[in-house]
């Protein structure tokens, strides 16, 4: 089922993309960019969300998402609709949903099902809350997981009360560990020949990022606190004013003898306040405050020098524009042409992490809703006339 315009090292794989809103279709285009066949299966009609600006599928957040797939319209509400599906997933490798867990066996293309006409079918999951337990059939967007996970609590300056990540990191982590439990699936079936159930949720994935927040409570019965710009536990971590704006800096350990020295303030370094780790945490605010007294008197750029020649950990605080036009974002090419029929050129958010002899590639824009249906059903064996029955009695 490859194409010879994929490359890459997913190309011989075929994946239905059932999903919708954010998490699901990360999971997919990380698939469809490392060259899988990504066939997005959607509903016959012209709605496109509720209208909003960023449920337009020619808008920046559709075109970056749901970028390097082919589109086809299925009706899976109806048992026509239902047996084209099942006739492609006897072909396909991967199907990728995220619908609330009870959908899929009303619709009867569960995982069950889709494994009685292809036992070597990778069947991915994503919700919200896991696929049992006493939560499993309760709406789970993003920021209520947020919530749950414990993220917002840890989010924020301290009496701020809880705040939410800037991005919509639950749906993100959990397209991306799914991603990773499909690899997984499809590297082991080389071995034993059958597909398996990858099961993933937003709570699941985002309490697997808390990572060294939750390993202290795990661990230590450490409950974290917000602490706003400061690391929870490297200090002197966080942002300080300079004459013209603000930079990070990130200089625990042995790296604050550094940080003194390029401050000019070597007394801060054998201070009695400041002189091990465990005072240092102690007496975070007055440390920064003493270093703030430093910084402020010279410009972002001029501390930015000097400590980098340090060797001390630091950088500039930017806007998304300023990001994008730093020369080592460009360097590392983290925003990629594609061409649309409408929009013309544009650029889309790169992947993040690069591959020297398979890397991924930004072929073609976002589809228009079922814009490839009649070739792909061909290349599935449907005739020109069965395609156009279908059409007729909205199938597709």
């Amino acid at each position: 089922m490859s194409s010879p315009a994929r490359k890459g090292p997913l190309a011989r794989f075929t994946v239905l993309d059932l999903t919708r809103a954010r998490s699901g279709p990360t999971c997919a285009r990380q698939l469809a960019d490392w060259g899988a066949d990504v066939i997005k299966i959607e509903e016959p009609g012209d709605a496109d969300g509720d209208g909003g600006p960023f449920d337009k599928r020619h808008g920046a957040d559709f075109q970056n998402l749901q970028r390097n797939r082919r589109s086809i319209t299925l009706n899976l509400k109806e048992a026509d609709g239902v047996a084209v599906f099942k006739r492609l997933a006897q072909k396909a490798d991967v199907i990728v949903e995220n619908y609330r867990p009870g959908v899929k066996h009303r619709l009867g293309i569960d995982y069950e099902s889709m494994r009685k006409i292809n036992p070597r079918i990778v069947y991915a999951s994503i919700s919200g809350f896991g696929q049992e337990g006493p939560y499993a059939n309760r709406p789970g967007l993003d920021q209520v997981v947020q919530g749950m996970s414990g993220l917002m609590s840890i989010t924020g300056l301290p009496g701020q009360g809880p705040v939410r990540a800037g991005i919509a990191i639950g749906d993100s982590s959990a397209g991306l560990y799914c991603t990773i439990g499909i690899l997984m699936a499809l590297l082991e079936r080389d071995q034993s020949g059958e597909g398996q159930w990858v099961q993933t949720s937003l709570l699941q994935a985002l309490v697997a990022m808390l990572d060294f927040q939750a390993a202290r409570w795990l661990v230590s019965h450490e409950i974290a606190e917000q602490a706003g710009n400061n690391h929870p536990t490297a200090i002197p971590t966080g942002v300080f004013k300079t004459a013209d704006g603000h930079i990070t800096i990130a200089a625990s350990g042995n790296l604050f003898e550094r940080l003194c020295k390029v401050i000019d303030t070597p007394d801060l370094f054998t201070h009695p306040d400041y002189r091990d780790f465990k005072l240092r945490s102690k007496n975070r605010d007055a440390l920064n405050a003493e270093i703030a007294k430093k910084l402020i008197q010279r410009t972002s750029a001029e501390w930015i020098d000097a400590f980098n020649k340090a060797g001390v950990p630091c950088g500039p605080i930017y806007k998304i524009n300023e990001m994008f036009d730093d020369p080592q974002v460009k360097a590392i090419g983290m925003a990629q042409p594609v061409k649309h029929y409408a929009l013309g050129d544009i650029k889309l958010v790169a992947q993040g992490v690069k591959l020297t002899r398979t890397p991924s590639e930004i072929r073609t824009a976002a589809p228009d809703r079922g814009a490839q249906s009649e070739e792909i059903l061909s290349e599935f064996g449907y005739s020109d006339k069965e395609i156009a029955s279908m059409r007729e009695r909205g199938i597709m």
